[in-house]
């Protein structure tokens, strides 16, 4: 181990990295390879890419850069796509038709305590928080659809559809 000693360390280098030294220049100019072996599998993946292309170009075949060589590829088919407009609805959607949906009418709401509830009785009034004549909110299972105002029909209560909500109103009270 005599024969291998190494250098003393220089005043301005330091175990922790500080300068590079000389031999470390070399081994990071020549690619960071440490050893013969290295070069050699290099160079034998650059023969073997060499031949491959020269055995391409020996058979003719079409060489086009980032395809395998060697190897046929199949051109990718397609349908041509065809257009549809379906009078009315269209029979996929028929199985939803009679799917049954909540809808209610919702007048106002309010908040109590307790105690407020167990007070009530026959007669009694709750203030809702909403105005006499303001729209009433109509809802399709738990979500607002549309407003409307109180009509009678009869003997029967029923709603006209003053409002309908729209689609991107919808979607922002669904967040």
């Amino acid at each position: 181990m005599a024969d291998e000693e190494k250098e003393p360390m220089k005043e301005n280098e330091t175990k922790g990295g500080g300068e590079l030294s000389q031999e470390d220049i070399d081994k990071l100019m020549s690619g960071g390879a440490d050893a013969p072996e290295d070069n050699e599998a290099k160079d034998s993946g650059q023969d073997q890419l060499a031949e491959d292309w020269a055995r391409a170009l020996e058979a003719g075949e079409e060489i086009e850069e980032g395809k395998p060589l060697g190897r046929s590829t199949a051109k990718a088919q397609f349908e041509e796509l065809q257009e549809s407009r379906p009078s009315g609805h269209p029979a996929e959607l028929d199985f939803i038709l009679d799917i049954p949906l909540e809808v209610t009418v919702e007048m106002g709401r309010t908040k109590m305590l307790i105690n407020d509830l167990l007070q009530l009785g026959q007669g009694s009034v709750i203030e809702l928080n909403r105005l006499a004549g303001e729209p009433l909110d109509i809802l399709v299972n738990h979500k607002l659809v549309a407003r409307g105002e109180v009509v009678v029909v009869g003997e029967k209560f029923g709603i006209r559809l003053t409002d309908i909500v729209s689609p991107m109103e919808r979607v922002k009270r669904l967040r």
